[in-house]
């Protein structure tokens, strides 16, 4: 069972690394040149603290599989709705540092409610 348990909280984390992987120059040449507020977080603090989410979202998804009995029928609706979230969470840098379309990255909450 740890194999699942495993699986469920590194999924996230896959598409969270690739994001970075492919937008990683695109940081320091434009993020980093930006006009952010002051209390706008270190560019380091973004690491730890999505590393925490990715995690903590992964193994939730892994409860939830794990207490609706796997990939059964009550789980689908659930499950589906997180992979959605977590789909539209990955399009994020890709969106913002690779194309930067901010237009589409401010119409993504609405997405993300949506799918709430």
């Amino acid at each position: 069972m740890w194999a699942y348990t495993v699986g469920f909280t590194v999924l996230p984390h896959v598409g969270g690394f690739l994001g970075w992987f492919l937008n990683r120059k695109e940081i320091p040449a434009w993020y980093e040149k930006l006009k952010k507020p002051s209390w706008c977080p270190s560019r380091r603090a973004f690491p730890v603290a999505w590393t925490m989410l990715y995690t903590g979202m992964g193994y939730a998804s892994y409860l939830v599989w794990s207490d609706l009995g796997g990939c059964s029928s009550k789980a689908i609706v659930p499950l589906g709705l997180y992979g959605a979230q977590l789909l539209l969470n990955w399009a994020w840098p890709p969106l913002f540092f690779g194309a930067r379309n901010l237009n589409m990255v401010m119409g993504l909450p609405c997405w993300f409610w949506g799918a709430l």
